[in-house]
């Protein structure tokens, strides 16, 4: 059994139109999920389950659809090479409403261009949601996008991040190439 808590304006989406992202889950990992709408508490019940990874793959996908992804992007975690990271920015910055809004600027950027290409540089999807930043990625790219948003929340320059990136990108490529 496991219990993950969303917040209660993303419990329709998990839910899904006459129940349909709610069973797709269930169907897809064989487990049951149990949502309480009032508290945002969904009780994932893992006793008919016989793939060891699909209750965590059910919990990664609440927690994403929680933290504001679409079900269609959270149903990505269902990949084995599919990876999930949650940063709560108030670890980093504290409590407070403006610093916490300052970082989440910086990581999306003017008119969204950061987070273009944090996503475009390591073939991630990410979600800026409330107090959170959330990551689905490869495990090619796990630790640059760790780096990469930590960087940025640290107070890092974006052109410094950016040339990390290609820098990153470049030895990732290449050596897929020396592999062949």
């Amino acid at each position: 059994m496991r219990f993950v808590r969303i917040p209660r304006d993303r419990i329709g989406v998990l839910i899904g139109h006459k129940g349909e992202v709610k069973e797709e889950i269930e169907r897809l990992t064989k487990t049951r999920l149990k949502i309480d709408s009032r508290s945002g508490d969904v009780q994932i019940d893992d006793s008919r389950v016989d793939d060891p990874l699909a209750p965590i793959k059910a919990e990664n996908i609440v927690t994403a659809i929680g933290r504001g992804f679409s079900p269609e992007h959270a149903f990505r975690l269902l990949d084995d090479d599919a990876y999930f990271i949650l940063f709560d920015l108030r670890d980093y910055v504290g409590r407070k409403e403006n610093h916490i809004r300052r970082v989440k600027g910086r990581i999306i950027g003017r008119e969204g261009r950061t987070k273009r290409i944090l996503e475009n540089m390591t073939d991630s999807i990410i979600s800026v949601y409330g107090h959170t930043v959330a990551v689905i990625t490869t495990i090619e790219y796990l630790e640059v996008i760790r780096t990469a948003i930590e960087m940025l929340i640290n107070g890092s320059k974006h052109g410094t991040v950016y040339k990390y990136l290609q820098r990153k990108r470049r030895e990732i490529e290449m050596g897929y190439q020396g592999n062949w």
